[in-house]
């Protein structure tokens, strides 16, 4: 028995409109309609392990603005987001802060850290 799948394939900006075919005997997938190689590769993925990076802001004490931007070092599994986002969202940390200090080491145990995408400095510097 077979399984068709469509989906938007969010690799490249062509966007091709991917028919996926799941043999729910085997497992085996085959992808249609892609335009270059990574679309299967996508597909694939996307089915089987999806992941994410993961973007956020933590609060700032004494920074110039009240939030900072960071960024997971890695792709992260799609199933942890939101317990992710729990743990960032109770995070604050202490101006200064230089662009790729890790701000959340190992979150939930993932081997995955939080990082910072940008400096910032103290407001009293």
């Amino acid at each position: 028995m077979n399984k068709e799948i469509q989906m938007t394939c969010i690799v490249c900006p062509q966007g091709c409109r991917l028919m996926v075919v799941v043999d729910e005997t085997t497992g085996e997938i085959q992808v249609f309609n892609n335009k270059c190689n990574r679309g299967p590769v996508y597909a694939k993925k996307e089915l089987t392990n999806p992941t994410r990076f993961l973007t956020a802001t933590v609060a700032i004490k004494n920074g110039f603005h009240n939030r900072l931007p960071v960024k997971s070092s890695i792709e992260i599994p799609k199933n942890l987001n939101f317990a992710m986002m729990d743990v960032i969202n109770k995070t604050e940390v202490q101006a200064p802060i230089k662009s790729g200090q890790v701000i959340i080491e190992n979150i939930l145990e993932t081997g995955i850290d939080i990082v910072a995408t940008r400096t910032m400095e103290a407001k009293n510097q």
